[in-house]
C-alpha cells in the first residue's frame, strides 16, 4: 500500500461483498483496502466463540480474494497489534497513511458508525460513503415510504418492494393470486415427527479456519459456545453452495413447517443462509430469484417459496429501515416497564424446562436457532418473564453467529420484547406453553404440564403468561388484537389469579 492515498477503502466483518459499491473505480496504484481483527468486537458483548470465528474466518477468506486481484490490504490480525477497538486501530493507519478520505459502506451497528466517524473526524479525514447495493432498498427508499405513515407495517413495505423489483409477480398481480401464504406456513409435525430431512451441507473448516479456530479458543476460552461442529459458509462459493442446497433439498417443505419445532433436529427445512446474507457473501436478490425460479420450474409450492421471500425481500428490508429511522433511541425504549435480571441459564441451558434447555443447549453447540426457536421460547420467556429488555438484545447479539446489530436489534426489542410499546409489531407476541406444546414435541420431555398454571408441575411459560397479562391488562384491555387473551382472566377465580401471580412472582426472584 502506497503513501498518499487517494481511497482507503474500510471493510468490516458484514461487508464481504466482493461487488461493493465501495470498490466503485478501485485503483490498486492510488487506493488501499483496510480491515481489521480487534478484541473489541468480540468483548462489547460476550459473544459466541462459532461467532467469532465465523466472522474472522470469512474475513481473513475475503482479505486473500481481494489480495489475489492484486489489490493491496492493510489487514490487521488479533495478536499482531495491540490495538483493543477499531478506532484505535484506525487512526494509526490514519495517521501513517494519510488518505484523503476513506472510502465505506454504512456500518452494521450504531456504535461502529459513530466511532468510525469519531476517528475520521479527530484525524481530520472526510469520510466518503457509498450505497449500500447488497439492500434491495436504500434507506432513502425506506423514508420516502414510511414518512407520513401512522404505522409502519412489514406488509405494505413488502408489497411495494415486490412490486418494484417485479419478485414473485405476474404483471401488476401477485404470483398465484395471493400477496401472502401465512396461513398455509404454519404447521407443525405432529405425533409422528418430521422424519427424514435432507440436512444441510456441511463446510469443514480449511487451514484459514482451523487457524481461527485456534485463535479463538486460545484467546476466548471462557466464552459460550462450541467450535466443535463449526461448519458455516464462510466464502462466497460455499454461501453459493449453500443456496443451491437449500433450494434443491427443502424449500418445498420449508413454508409449510417454518413454524415447527423438534427435539434434537435444529436445522429441520430451514436454509441455514442469514449468517452468509448478514455477512454480505450473498446477494440477497440473487437468494429471492433462485427460490422464484424454483416455483416456476414447479420444484416447489407456492406457498412455501413467497414465506421464504417474505423473510428476505420483506421482513430483512424491513427491519433495516427501522434501526436506522429509530436508532440510537431504539435501545432506550421499555415500554412494559420490564427489570429482571436475565436468567444465567441463558448462558448454561442448565434448565429443567424442556423447550428452553434443547433451544439453549443447540444454540451453544452451533450458534444458531430458527425464528420461532428465538420467537417463541427463548424470547417468550424474557417477554413474559419481565427481563430488562437491554440484556435480551446483548443476548442474542453475542449468542448468534448471524447476529448484526442493524437486524438483531429491531427483532428483539420490537418483534420479540415489545419494548418499543408497537412501533414494530402490532402486539407483544404472548402465548401459554400450549403453544409450545402445538408445535414442537418438547413438552413430552418435560417435567412441567403446559395446562397447569399453579403447583410444582406447572409450566412456567403458563404460569407467566396469565401473570403478564394480568400485569398488563390495563394496557392492553382495549387493544384489538389483544383484548381477547386480556378478557380470558376474568374466567379465572380471583383467588386462583392470586396464586398464579404469586408463583409468578416466585419465578422472577420476588
Amino acid at each position: 500500500m502506497t503513501e498518499g492515498l487517494r481511497h482507503l477503502v474500510v471493510v468490516l466483518g458484514d461487508q464481504l461483498d466482493p461487488d461493493s459499491a465501495a470498490f466503485d473505480g478501485f485503483d490498486p496504484a492510488r487506493d488501499g483496502v483496510w480491515m481489521a481483527e480487534v478484541v473489541e468486537e468480540s468483548t462489547h458483548v460476550w459473544s459466541h466463540k462459532a461467532r467469532i470465528a465465523l466472522f474472522l474466518s470469512a474475513m481473513r477468506h475475503f482479505a486473500q480474494a481481494l489480495r489475489a486481484r492484486g489489490w493491496p490490504v492493510e489487514y490487521h490480525r488479533l495478536g499482531a497489534h495491540d490495538f483493543h477497538g477499531l478506532s484505535a486501530a484506525l487512526a494509526d493507519t490514519l495517521v501513517r497513511r494519510r488518505p484523503a478520505a476513506i472510502r465505506m459502506v454504512r456500518a452494521g451497528d450504531c456504535r461502529v458508525e459513530a466511532a468510525i466517524e469519531a476517528c475520521a473526524v479527530a484525524q481530520q479525514i472526510r469520510v466518503g460513503r457509498v450505497p449500500d447495493t447488497h439492500f434491495i432498498a436504500t434507506e432513502a427508499d425506506f423514508g420516502r415510504w414510511a414518512d407520513g405513515r401512522r404505522q409502519l407495517r412489514l406488509e405494505y413495505w413488502y408489497r411495494a418492494l415486490r412490486k418494484r423489483t417485479g419478485v414473485l409477480m405476474d404483471g401488476a398481480t401477485p404470483a398465484g393470486g395471493q400477496w401472502n401464504y401465512d396461513q398455509q406456513n404454519r404447521a407443525s409435525f405432529g405425533a409422528e415427527g418430521p422424519g427424514w430431512v435432507p440436512e444441510p451441507v456441511r463446510f469443514m473448516p480449511d487451514a484459514i479456519t482451523r487457524e481461527v479456530i485456534d485463535l479463538v479458543e486460545a484467546r476466548f476460552p471462557t466464552h459460550p459456545g462450541s467450535l466443535r461442529g463449526f461448519d458455516w459458509p464462510v466464502t462466497p462459493a460455499q454461501a453459493a453452495e449453500a443456496l443451491d442446497d437449500f433450494i434443491t433439498h427443502r424449500l418445498a417443505s420449508f413454508g409449510h413447517y417454518q413454524d415447527a419445532m423438534w427435539t434434537d433436529r435444529g436445522w429441520l427445512y430451514h436454509s441455514r443462509l442469514s449468517a452468509a446474507l448478514n455477512l454480505k457473501l450473498i446477494d440477497p436478490m440473487t437468494v429471492c430469484r433462485a427460490a422464484e425460479q424454483a416455483w416456476r420450474a414447479g420444484m416447489a409450492p407456492i406457498a412455501a417459496v413467497e414465506g421464504f421471500v417474505r423473510q428476505i425481500l420483506g421482513w430483512r428490508e424491513y427491519v433495516r429501515g427501522l434501526y436506522w429511522r429509530f436508532m440510537p433511541g431504539w435501545l432506550d425504549d421499555n415500554a412494559l416497564d420490564a427489570h429482571v435480571r436475565l436468567p444465567s441459564f441463558f448462558w448454561t441451558g442448565q434448565t429443567d424446562m424442556a423447550c428452553l434447555r434443547q433451544v439453549i443447549e443447540q444454540t451453544l453447540a452451533t450458534g444458531y436457532a430458527h425464528h420461532i426457536q428465538r420467537l417463541m421460547v427463548t424470547g417468550l420467556y424474557a417477554l413474559l418473564l419481565g427481563v430488562a429488555p437491554r440484556q435480551v438484545h446483548a443476548w442474542y447479539l453475542a449468542i448468534f453467529v448471524d447476529a448484526v446489530e442493524w437486524v438483531e436489534l429491531p427483532n428483539v426489542l420490537g418483534m420479540s420484547q415489545h419494548a418499543d410499546g408497537g412501533r414494530m409489531a402490532s402486539k407483544p407476541y404472548v402465548a401459554s406453553g400450549k403453544y409450545i406444546e402445538r408445535m414442537s414435541n418438547y413438552c413430552r420431555h418435560c417435567r412441567f404440564d403446559p395446562g397447569e398454571a399453579t403447583g410444582e408441575t406447572a409450566c412456567p411459560f403458563t404460569t407467566l403468561y396469565w401473570d403478564f397479562l394480568a400485569r398488563h391488562r390495563a394496557r392492553f384491555a382495549e387493544h384489538p388484537r389483544l383484548a381477547l387473551q386480556v378478557r380470558n382472566l376474568d374466567r379465572i377465580d380471583p383467588d386462583r389469579l392470586q396464586a398464579i401471580r404469586a408463583q409468578a412472582a416466585a419465578l422472577r426472584g420476588q
